[in-house]
C-alpha cells in the first residue's frame, strides 16, 4: 500500500539530492572554481557586470575591510538599501566572515529603524544614501544617538563606502559551521514591533538551492530579479538560486519598475522572471507590453500571493515563461515549503501552492487540538524541516509560540491538502471571515470575481457587522476607471454562483491597494480604513 494515501494531511518530500552541508561562501568558492567567466551579477540601471571571479574578488575585499573595520565572527552588519550590487556583495561578504547579516526594510521609517538597530545589536550599518522620498542620512542620524551599539555607517555611493574599502585585513577567515546563525529578517507582525527570524547558511542556503533545482537552472540561467534583496524572495530564492547553480543574477531596477523589469529581460536575454501576482499584471498592463521581446524566458517565480487564471494563463501564453513556478513559504521557513514543478498543469498552478520541497514535511492541523486533519479538511498549515529558522532573535517566548516542541513551524495559514499531495491555501487564520457562523475564505471570492468582465483586479476582506458579525467587502480595481461596477454588478455577476453568505454586501472601487515593499496587499489596512461603511 502506499504510506502517501494514508488519508490524513501529512506528506514529506524526498529525493535523490542529498542536503549541501556548506556555507555560503564555501558553495560560492564552488561555483567560482567550476564557472570564473561566466556572468554572476549584472546591474542594469549602472552598467556594471562581474563574473564570478570578479564577483569573489569583491566580496572577498569587502570581507577584509568589515574584519579591518573590527567585525567579527556573530557581529551583526545592517543593511538598508534598495536592491543594488553593493547590497548582494554585503550578502556574501558577511556570510564569509561570519557576520550575522540583518536585512532593513527600505520602507522602514525612523521608528522602526531604531527598534531593529538596538534589537538586533547593529555595530555596523551599510545604507543607501536616498530613494524616492527617504532619505537615509538624515534618519540614520536622526536615530545614531540612540542606538549606542551602532558604531559606524557605510553609504553606498558616498566616500563612506570607498573608505571601507581601502581598509585591508588579511584574508583570515574565521572557522564557520553550516548551522551558524547568518541573516537576521525582521517580520511585519500586525500588532507591536516586527519579529528577528534568525536563519542560518543551512537554512537558506539549502533552500535556495533546492529551489532553483526544481525549476531546473544551471550556469546558463540569467534571473531577473526585481523583487527586494531585503526579502528572502530576492536574497535566497533570487540570489543564493542564482550562485548555487552558477547562474547570472540580473537587477533591473533599484525598486520595482515595469518597464525596466521588462527591458532587463528583452536586453540580458534573461531565462527567470521573479514577481509577485502584482507586478505581473503591471508588466501585462504596459501598453507597449508587446513590443518587448520576452522570448529567452522560460521560468520564474510568482509568489506573495495567489495568482489567478486569467494572469497565469498570459505569464504563460504571452511571457513565453511555459515552466514558471509557483512558491508558498514564510521568512521563517528560509522561506519555501512548497512549490509547483516544471511540468504542472494551469489548475495546479492556480489552484494550489504545490507539493513540498525535497527533505521538508508539512501537515495541516485542527488549529485548536494541533490534531492532523483528513486530507480534503481545512486547518492550519505547519512545516517541519532544515528550512525551519534557529528562532527570533533574543525573543524565546515569541520562538516558542511559533515553533512547537516537536520543531514544527506554525504558519497561521488555512490550508487544504488535496489527495495527491498538493495544498491549497485557503486565507489567513485571521483573514478568514465569520459572518453569522460561517466561516469564509476570502480566496475563494477574489478568485471568482477575477471573472468579472468589469474587474482587473480584487481583494476580499471581512469588515463589522452589527447583526452577523461581519460583512463581506470587496475592494476592486476597474479595467476602466470611467466604467467601474457597481455593487448591483457584482452581486448580479454572483447571484445563484456564489453561496448567498459570501456574496459582498458592500464594494469599493480604488486606483489601487495598500502595498508593502515586497508587493504584499495590506489587508489589514483595508479592514481598519472602511471597517465604518
Amino acid at each position: 500500500m502506499s504510506r502517501e494515501s494514508s488519508g490524513a494531511s501529512y506528506t514529506h518530500g524526498t529525493g535523490d539530492t542529498p542536503l549541501l552541508g556548506d556555507t555560503i561562501a564555501a558553495d560560492l568558492d564552488r561555483a567560482v572554481v567550476a564557472f570564473p567567466d561566466r556572468e554572476a551579477l549584472v546591474d542594469v540601471p549602472s552598467g556594471r557586470r562581474w563574473t564570478y571571479a570578479q564577483f569573489v574578488a569583491d566580496v572577498d575585499r569587502l570581507a577584509r575591510a568589515l574584519l579591518a573595520s573590527g567585525v567579527a565572527k556573530g557581529d551583526r552588519v545592517g543593511i538598508w538599501a534598495v536592491n543594488c550590487p553593493e547590497w548582494v556583495l554585503v550578502q556574501y561578504a558577511t556570510a564569509r566572515i561570519g557576520a550575522i547579516m540583518v536585512n532593513i526594510n527600505p520602507a522602514y521609517r525612523t521608528h522602526e529603524v531604531e527598534y531593529v538597530l538596538n534589537q538586533s545589536g547593529v555595530s555596523l550599518l551599510v545604507a543607501s544614501l536616498s530613494h524616492k522620498t527617504s532619505d537615509y542620512r538624515a534618519m540614520v542620524e536622526e536615530v545614531r544617538v540612540r542606538c549606542p551599539r551602532l558604531r559606524e555607517t557605510v553609504y553606498i555611493g558616498d566616500p563612506t563606502w570607498d573608505a571601507l574599502l581601502a581598509r585591508e585585513a588579511p584574508a583570515d577567515w574565521p572557522e564557520l559551521s553550516c548551522d551558524d546563525p547568518i541573516n537576521i529578517q525582521y517580520t511585519s507582525g500586525t500588532t507591536g514591533f516586527p519579529k528577528g527570524a534568525t536563519l542560518s547558511h543551512h537554512n537558506i542556503l539549502n533552500n535556495g538551492y533546492f529551489v532553483g533545482e526544481l525549476i531546473g537552472y544551471s550556469e546558463q540561467d540569467r534571473v531577473c530579479v526585481p523583487v527586494p534583496f531585503y526579502h528572502c524572495f530576492g536574497m535566497v530564492m533570487g540570489n543564493l538560486a542564482a550562485t548555487s547553480h552558477g547562474a547570472c543574477i540580473v537587477i533591473p531596477a533599484p525598486s520595482f519598475e515595469p518597464k525596466a523589469t521588462l527591458q532587463a529581460v528583452q536586453d540580458e536575454r534573461c531565462t527567470s522572471l521573479y514577481g509577485v501576482p502584482t507586478m505581473f499584471i503591471a508588466e501585462l498592463n504596459l501598453p507597449d507590453f508587446a513590443s518587448y521581446d520576452l522570448t529567452s524566458l522560460r521560468t520564474g517565480i510568482m509568489a506573495g500571493s495567489p495568482c489567478p487564471v486569467e494572469v497565469m494563463k498570459r505569464v504563460v501564453a504571452e511571457m513565453h515563461m511555459e515552466e514558471v513556478s509557483i512558491c508558498y513559504g514564510m521568512t521563517e521557513t528560509s522561506p519555501v515549503s512548497l512549490q509547483t514543478r516544471m511540468d504542472d498543469d494551469l489548475e495546479h498552478r492556480t489552484g494550489t501552492v504545490g507539493r513540498v520541497l525535497p527533505h521538508i514535511e508539512v501537515k495541516v492541523v485542527d488549529p485548536v487540538t494541533g490534531v492532523t486533519q483528513p486530507r480534503g479538511t481545512a486547518g492550519e498549515l505547519c512545516t517541519r524541516g532544515y528550512s525551519v529558522m534557529l528562532g527570533y532573535w533574543e525573543e524565546p517566548e515569541k520562538t516558542a509560540e511559533a515553533v512547537d516542541a516537536a520543531r514544527w513551524m506554525h504558519t497561521g495559514d488555512l490550508a487544504v491538502m488535496r489527495e495527491d499531495g498538493y495544498v491549497e491555501i485557503v486565507g489567513r487564520i485571521k483573514d478568514m471571515i465569520i459572518r453569522g457562523g460561517e466561516n469564509i475564505y476570502p480566496r475563494e471570492i477574489e478568485e471568482f470575481l477575477y471573472g468579472h468582465p468589469k474587474i482587473r483586479d480584487v481583494q476580499v476582506v471581512g469588515v463589522p457587522h452589527q447583526k452577523y458579525g461581519e460583512e463581506v467587502l470587496a475592494c476592486v480595481i476597474p479595467h476602466d476607471p470611467a466604467d467601474p461596477p457597481t455593487l448591483d454588478d457584482v452581486r448580479a455577476f454572483c447571484a445563484d454562483r456564489l453561496a448567498h453568505y459570501k456574496v459582498p454586501t458592500r464594494l469599493q472601487v480604488l486606483d489601487a491597494f495598500p502595498m508593502t515593499v515586497s508587493g504584499k496587499v495590506r489587508k489589514v489596512e483595508l479592514r481598519e480604513k472602511y471597517a465604518a461603511g
